[in-house]
């Protein structure tokens, strides 16, 4: 079965830090953009951060810029998501997602399944 598996979700308090990843199973997304988005309670599904295959270009939305980074590791087909200064307001369910070309799509060809990131006051 071809999935996207993220880890790294959990409890923060406000301030802290947590570093999501994503690997690939079942079949390979190396050559793939691939990205993050998260989804609040009552809220759409919305555009974090994304890195081209190769790693040389990278984009966020305005509310993470100066905090998240992305990167990706090619030979373990996985990438990353670092998250820094987080904020209540970033509380979510953050999906990987990889898709075939640049840049990612609001709906790329493969999702994982989610992780919950929580950031408490």
């Amino acid at each position: 079965q071809v999935q996207l598996v993220e880890s790294g979700g959990g409890l923060v308090q406000a301030g802290g830090s947590l570093r999501l990843s994503c690997a690939a199973s079942g079949r390979t997304f190396m050559s793939y953009a691939k990205g993050w988005f998260r989804q609040a309670p009552g809220k759409e599904r919305e555009f974090v951060a994304a890195i081209s295959w190769t790693g040389d270009i990278t984009d966020f939305s305005d509310s993470v810029k100066g905090r998240f980074t992305i990167s990706r590791d090619n030979a373990r087909d996985t990438v990353y998501l670092q998250m820094n200064s987080l904020k209540v307001e970033d509380t979510a369910v953050y999906y990987c997602a990889a898709h075939p070309f640049w840049p990612i799509p609001k709906r790329p060809g493969y999702w994982g399944q989610g992780t919950q990131v929580t950031v408490s006051s």
